[in-house]
């Protein structure tokens, strides 16, 4: 898999889960990672375990939470987590497309 990175640009000109969905062009959540390849780099991503040992309602509840949390953090660290609150968005689009 090819690891793609959102650039500053990207970062502050999505705007709404469309945007994002458009800049994807059609690409998965599970190929892109936002803010470094830390998880990209190892042989399985976190949350495919996730979503393979939780529940189906409990896989959306951690992504849920995650939207969340970088909601309200953006702003407050020096990371991109609007970027990853929209990441976490598309995965949930992924798997759960009328929520």
């Amino acid at each position: 898999m090819t690891t793609k990175q959102a650039t500053d640009d990207q970062v502050y000109s999505v705007k709404t889960l469309a945007d994002f969905a458009d800049q994807l062009n059609g690409t998965s959540a599970d190929d892109i990672q936002v803010g470094g390849t830390h998880y990209k780099d190892m042989a399985i991503q976190p949350w495919a375990v996730m979503e393979a040992v939780l529940t189906h309602a409990e896989f959306v509840g951690f992504l849920k939470g995650n939207i969340i949390k970088y909601s309200l953090r953006q702003g407050k660290k020096d990371s991109p987590d609007a970027e990853k609150a929209r990441h976490y968005m598309a995965k949930l689009n992924e798997i759960e497309p009328k929520w």
